[in-house]
């Protein structure tokens, strides 16, 4: 009786890309071995949360002062994710909120942050640490 080889679901990646003012990493996310989805809300992304984890979040730090009990809506992301500490976050954001970003990050830690203008060797490189640190990962 032959045995199937066994096979491995890529990792998956969920983009939020809500503002953007970066490149389409796409490319980045498929050449990497992710299968990858994007989409253009918080609240589209909480959608696919409820049927499906991803691995990675590659997502936005939109700063909003007009929000009465949090400073974006990464927040609401990041509270539902308290459940999957094993999904690692990587944050884009603009320089002048990093001290907005950083209370955030107290209250929940972020795998990887990086400053716009995004610098897409320092995306990969998270992407790929992240890829190492996947159930899946070959050791």
């Amino acid at each position: 009786m032959a045995i199937a080889p066994q096979t491995t679901a890529p990792p998956r990646l969920l983009a939020i890309v809500e503002l953007g003012g970066y490149p389409n990493l796409m490319a980045l996310y498929r050449r990497l071995g992710f299968a990858a989805e994007v989409v253009a809300s918080q609240r589209k992304a909480q959608m696919i949360l409820k049927g499906q984890i991803p691995d990675v979040i590659v997502a936005e730090y939109n700063f909003q002062s007009d929000f009465r009990d949090r400073s974006s809506n990464l927040e609401t992301l990041m509270a539902r994710l308290q459940r999957h500490p094993e999904v690692k976050v990587i944050c884009f954001y603009q320089p002048e909120h990093r001290e907005k970003l950083a209370a955030m990050q107290a209250r929940f830690p972020l795998f990887e942050t990086i400053p716009f203008p995004v610098d897409l060797a320092r995306v990969e490189a998270a992407l790929i640490r992240a890829l190492g640190q996947h159930p899946g990962a070959p050791s």
